[in-house]
This record gives structure tokens, C-alpha cells and sequence, in this order.
């Protein structure tokens, strides 16, 4: 019977700590309906639904990660979390022609830019939009995919997905984004002796040669293949807001 007791009790442990991840369930049913197919977002459309986004950032914030946490739980939390705060902080801003253009408040004199603005409440924690991108996802995960999925508001960024992150897809989601991505003559251009590439692996480039170089990362998602030898050039980067109108 004791055995059986602690059995029970072990059981109840393990699925009280799987029940802490939150469902990432409103913010799928949000970018459904207010990302378009070519990767804008529709932000009037989330201002009239701004309550129910707060429902998802409530319920982000109540929830944060703990250590008993699969990686891909961890990553998939973070990165929604980023990318549905970032949508916060620009319909709260809204009309905008850039993210750039939001700056800190006369309360906080010393921020400079929007992804220093400490505004996400997540686990009795303040957050800005940098330590979420710079101090977690990168510095705790060998992940340079992350990359691909964080979206910055603005029209040189990657894609905002049309569907949460999840756990149970996270790898085959982060490798659609990285060929999405790298296929996408607006924000790389690659031919097999030439590589224009988007600045975010000039900004980065670290994280993009922990097992080759920036060419042997980048062949792993085009479509064309740069030679070892390529030109490497780099794009002017678009930060006008990936806005429908």
C-alpha cells in the first residue's frame, strides 16, 4: 500500500509540473488571424482583440519557465513570449512607421531603444525585449535557429509565424522558418559565388559558426548553395513596421 501511495504521489508530482507550461493556445488562435501569408501583421486587428492578447501575456506572466522544463518547452515559451510582448508594445504605441521610433519613457530617461524598455512581468521578474532575446534564449540555448523565429516588428525580419511555438513541433517549425528565410530573395540573395545576406548574420555571426562557417550554415536551408569561397556582402536592413497598410 505505501508503495502504491508513492507511486501515486510521484505521478501526481510529474503531472503537476507538466501542467505549469501554459497553453500557447490564444496566441495560435491570434497570429491565425492577424498574420497575413506574406508575413504582415494586421495591428489594428490585434488592438480590437488587445484583451484577449492580454489573456495570453496574463497567463505567460503567471507561468514563467522552470528548471524542470524540457528545452523545447523553455525555447518555444520564450520565443512566443517575445514575439507576443513585441506585439504589446507596438499596438500600445500604435501608428508607428517603425518600431525604432518608440523610445523610453520620461520615467525611465536612460533607455535608448524599444528593446530596452522593461515592460514584460514574467514570474515576479522584469523583463525588456533584450533580455528575453540576448540574456535567455541565446546565452542558455545553442539554438542559432531562434534567429529565425523572433520577430522584430519590422519589414527585414523574419517572418512572424502563423501558429505558436509548440514543444511536440519546435525543430521541424524552427527548420521551416530557416529555409523560409533564407529563400527569401527580400531579405537574402545567394548565388554561388555571392552571398547577400541579411544583417542579422553580420550582427550575429557568432552564433551562426559553432560548427562551420557562415556559408555552411547558410547552405544548410537555400536552395542555392554558395560556394566555400563565396562573396559575403551583407543587405540594408528594412526597419520600417511589417504592417498591412
Amino acid at each position: 500500500m505505501k508503495n502504491i501511495t508513492l507511486l501515486s504521489l510521484l505521478i501526481l508530482i510529474t503531472l503537476s509540473s507538466i501542467a505549469k507550461v501554459p497553453s500557447h493556445e490564444i496566441w495560435d488562435g491570434l497570429v491565425k488571424k492577424y498574420v497575413l501569408e506574406d508575413g504582415l501583421v494586421d495591428y489594428k486587428g490585434f488592438i480590437k482583440e488587445q484583451n484577449e492578447l492580454g489573456k495570453y501575456l496574463d497567463l505567460l506572466s503567471k507561468n514563467a519557465p522552470e528548471k524542470d522544463w524540457s528545452d523545447e518547452e523553455q525555447i518555444a515559451y520564450w520565443i512566443n513570449a517575445y514575439n507576443a510582448f513585441t506585439i504589446k508594445l507596438v499596438i500600445d504605441n500604435y501608428p508607428l512607421e517603425s518600431i525604432k521610433n518608440i523610445k523610453g519613457s520620461v520615467q525611465i530617461p536612460f533607455v535608448n531603444t524599444p528593446w530596452d524598455i522593461k515592460f514584460i512581468e514574467i514570474g515576479g521578474e522584469t523583463y525588456d525585449l533584450n533580455n528575453i532575446e540576448h540574456g535567455i534564449l541565446r546565452k542558455d540555448f545553442e539554438e542559432p535557429r531562434i534567429h529565425f523565429a523572433v520577430n522584430c516588428a519590422s519589414m527585414s525580419c523574419p517572418k512572424l509565424r502563423r501558429e505558436a511555438f509548440t514543444a511536440d513541433k519546435l525543430d521541424q517549425q524552427l527548420e521551416d522558418q530557416g529555409r523560409e528565410f533564407m529563400n527569401d530573395p527580400t531579405r537574402n540573395k545567394i548565388t554561388e559565388d555571392k552571398a547577400q545576406l541579411s544583417k542579422i548574420f553580420k550582427w550575429f555571426t557568432g552564433d551562426f559558426k559553432d560548427k562551420g562557417s557562415v556559408i555552411d550554415f547558410v547552405n544548410k536551408y537555400a536552395d542555392v548553395k554558395a560556394a566555400s569561397s563565396a562573396k559575403i556582402s551583407y543587405l540594408d536592413y528594412d526597419w520600417s513596421l511589417n504592417d498591412i497598410e
